[in-house]
This record gives structure tokens, C-alpha cells and sequence, in this order.
């Protein structure tokens, strides 16, 4: 199997693969908890995974994924979740560190940065010589965040034909075939990050207080998680995904001009 990680490859490695399919995929996400039994980077983790899976098979390579400057004063769950004192009692931090204003900086002014961060990096990738720029948003509010930035960056790209792009979350592209896609750190995320990186999963820690709810996670059955069930679902969103990015390489005009589908 191919590496496809961009910062570990050679010059001449990159132009090769880049050559055969200039396709560059980037994962979005953050520092989260996600229960007890996963890891706090789960969603960074779980979508930079699916990402080189869809790499292997449709070509392309994948940028080092994003865990930073997202908003931390919203779709935070230490800071918004309705058991966040229990996430946070859990953590061995005080409630005070999450209190409005915490980061210094207006909820506007985080949103700002984090958009002027996106706009580089699709910038940058650009400048690298690739048509297609896939963003992954394994934090689901960061799609948002993503379509943002891909509308402002697509005014100049667009223009001089240098690449199109388009962001996903995942969930969305197969929810027809699991209706329960999409939750935190429940079922669905667990059994994929168990498939991706097996080991960084404790399902045992779910039952530390037997009887008591989990806390800031989808209670649908997370005690069923599995990796086989993860394969199934990274598969599902990885078929979707790809084919969605064989279309863009194939129609790339299509995906120029105003009102771009991203």
C-alpha cells in the first residue's frame, strides 16, 4: 500500500502521485470529549482515516489533519453540553475555564480566525499544483466553517482554474443507509475509530458506574461498537465520497463558475 501522507513523502514521490491524480484531502477537527472509552481527538482521528481510505481509492494524497483553531465557545461539548459539569468533573477541571470569554477573543472574532486559517491552507494546497481539494469535517459543525471558506477561496480558483472544491462531513452522504449516522461518540463513531485505530477504544470504561448514563455521548447501543461494524460504515461513506471526487476530476468545469455545488 502506497503512502500517501504528504509530509512524509519525497519530492519526487508527491509529483508522481500528484501526476497520476492531483486530488489533495484534508481532515478538520478538534480536541473533544467523546465519552470516556474514546480518545478526546476522535474526530480528527476518525475522518483523517476515512480520508486515506478514500485516497487508496481514488488516487490523491492527504495533508496533515487540522486540531486546532476551530471556535472552543460553540458545539464544544465542554462548553455547551447539557452534562458539561459532568464532563468537566470527569476531567479534573473546574467549570470556570469554560465560562463566556474564556478564549479571549469574541465568538466572532474566533469564527474569523478560524476562516482566515481555512482560506490559507486552501490557498496553499492550491499553489501545490492540485485540481480537487476534499476538506473532511469529522467535527460536524466545522462543515459550516468549511463551505465558508471553500465560497471564498473558490472566487479567485475558480477564476484562474487552478482547483474546485467541496467539504463532507460523512454522515450526511449515507445517512439512507444508516438512519443513526451522525451521533457523538455513540455507536457510529466509536465502531469507526475502532476500525481505524484499534486500541485507542475502552469500551469497558462505559460500565465504571454501572446503571449510570454515559456521560456527553449518544447512548443508541455504544456498547455494541465494533470494528466490523465501523468497517461497514467507513465503506458506505468512502464509495459516496469517491464518487463524488472521480466526478469532479471528470467534469471539472462543472464545478466552476458561480454557485458551485461545494
Amino acid at each position: 500500500m502506497k503512502e500517501r501522507r504528504y509530509e512524509r513523502l519525497r519530492p519526487a514521490q508527491i509529483l508522481e502521485l500528484r501526476q497520476a491524480c492531483p486530488v489533495a484531502y484534508i481532515a478538520l477537527g478538534n480536541l473533544e470529549w467523546h465519552g470516556e472509552h474514546n480518545p478526546v481527538g476522535l474526530d480528527t482521528l476518525r475522518m483523517n482515516g476515512v480520508l486515506l481510505r478514500c485516497a487508496e481509492k481514488t488516487g490523491g494524497l492527504v495533508f496533515p489533519p487540522l486540531y486546532y483553531g476551530d471556535n472552543r465557545e460553540q458545539a464544544l461539548m465542554e462548553a455547551n453540553a447539557a452534562d458539561r459539569e459532568r464532563i468537566h468533573r470527569r476531567m479534573g477541571l473546574a467549570s470556570s475555564n469554560f465560562t463566556a470569554g474564556y478564549m479571549c477573543r469574541s465568538i466572532y472574532e474566533q469564527t474569523d480566525i478560524y476562516h482566515r486559517l481555512l482560506i490559507h491552507i486552501l490557498f496553499e494546497i492550491a499553489s501545490l499544483g492540485f485540481k480537487v481539494i476534499v476538506i473532511g469535517a469529522g467535527h460536524y459543525p466545522l462543515i459550516d466553517h468549511a463551505r465558508a471558506a471553500i465560497c471564498i477561496a473558490h472566487q479567485t480558483l475558480q477564476r484562474q482554474r487552478k482547483a474546485v472544491m467541496w467539504a463532507f462531513t460523512g454522515y450526511e452522504l449515507v445517512k439512507d443507509i444508516f438512519p443513526f449516522a451522525g451521533d457523538h461518540g455513540g455507536k457510529w463513531e466509536t465502531s469507526m475509530i475502532m476500525a481505524l485505530e484499534p486500541g485507542l477504544t475502552d469500551l469497558s470504561a462505559l460500565s465504571a458506574a454501572p446503571g449510570a448514563a454515559p456521560v456527553g455521548i449518544s447512548d443508541n447501543g455504544v456498547e455494541e461498537s465494533s470494528a466490523e461494524e465501523g468497517e461497514k460504515f467507513i465503506a458506505a461513506i468512502v464509495e459516496s465520497a469517491s464518487d463524488r471526487v472521480t466526478d469532479m476530476l471528470q467534469n471539472f468545469d462543472a464545478y466552476l463558475g458561480h454557485g458551485a455545488r461545494f
